[in-house]
């Protein structure tokens, strides 16, 4: 099978969109400080259907529900340690086996949220959470390496806010060696925590485990300018996974404004290097069937050339 870093070199890939709304949309109630990661214990089979109504929509790869799993997090609901280790397997389990059960190439990204989301105050679109890149590193390692051991096909360094996290995370990627993206959240031209954006795609342009870098979680306004910067910075391929439009309200949490995911700008994305692209926050499996239907492996096959008669 290829990897995913071999199929970007030659065209768009198509990711997953939220996880949380598809699983909210199949009833489940995820006010809870572990968010989607407690269905992991409750009812991991809700999980498995939600990677695969994403998969039966044409995504191409599946990004985990290990985004709020955390080693911390699974102890204030009394997991031990080692019952958390199984959990955060778990979550890589379940997409390979929602991947199994569909056509054509899948891949496996295990998410690894930002220190914030542990936290679940809010400060994960806020960072500088008052930790060094040292102590942020001594936080992720840990699920990192029990992350890595249940064999995923890449990291999904996701939604980070601010530049030190991203330096303790490809660190700890850098070391383990399974390959990797890293997406910022932001707004305009900055990480949320208000670092300019080619400070932070700077950062990940040495990384030896990146395969992209680029943005998630953010308005979907913002994408175009931050693969430009990606792009340029960098020299790797983009991942961008925008939210399905609105605005969301941390105090009362929730979103503001009417979803709609605009689909007009794909091609400006493309071609100043977007590679990875899906959805996050109100981004569903309707949109991602478009989304593939756009960019995915059957698109691709539509647009490429004819093969040439051979003469004689």
């Amino acid at each position: 099978m290829d990897t995913v870093s071999a199929v970007v070199q030659r065209r768009a890939v198509v990711l997953d969109g939220g996880l949380s709304n598809q699983l909210a949309a199949a009833g489940h109630d995820l006010a809870d400080a572990l968010w989607s990661a407690r269905l992991l214990h409750d009812d991991p089979g809700a999980i498995a259907a939600a990677h695969l109504a994403y998969f039966r929509a044409g995504a191409e790869v599946a990004i985990t529900s290990s985004y709020q799993a955390t080693f911390e997090g699974f102890a204030a609901r009394g997991h031990s340690k080692a019952d958390a280790a199984v959990l955060l397997r778990r979550s890589v389990a379940l997409a390979r086996s929602a991947a199994s059960e569909v056509d054509g190439q899948r891949w496996v990204a295990a998410s690894v949220g930002p220190y914030g989301a542990m936290l679940a105050d809010g400060s994960e679109y806020r960072g500088r959470y008052g930790l060094s890149v040292a102590e942020l590193e001594r936080f992720h390692r840990p699920r990192m390496e029990v992350l890595a051991a249940a064999e995923p096909d890449l990291f999904a360094l996701e939604t980070i806010p601010d530049v030190d996290e991203a330096e303790a995370l490809l660190r700890i990627a850098d070391d383990i060696g399974i390959p990797a993206w890293l997406s910022f959240s932001t707004k305009g031209n900055t990480t949320n925590a208000g670092q300019p954006l080619r400070e932070a795609f700077a950062l990940a342009a040495g990384s030896t485990a990146l395969i992209a870098t680029g943005v998630n979680c953010c308005a979907p306004g913002d994408v175009l300018p931050a693969v430009e910067i990606a792009a340029r910075l960098t020299g790797k391929p983009v991942v961008v996974y925008p939210n399905g439009g609105g605005a969301w309200d941390g105090a009362s949490n929730t979103w503001n404004g009417a979803p709609g995911f605009d689909m007009t700008p794909l091609a400006e994305w493309i071609s100043a290097g977007a590679r990875l692209i899906g959805g996050c926050c109100r981004v569903g499996p309707a949109e991602i069937a478009e989304l593939s239907a756009r960019i995915g492996p059957a698109a691709a096959r539509r647009s490429a050339p004819s093969p040439r008669p051979r003469s004689g």
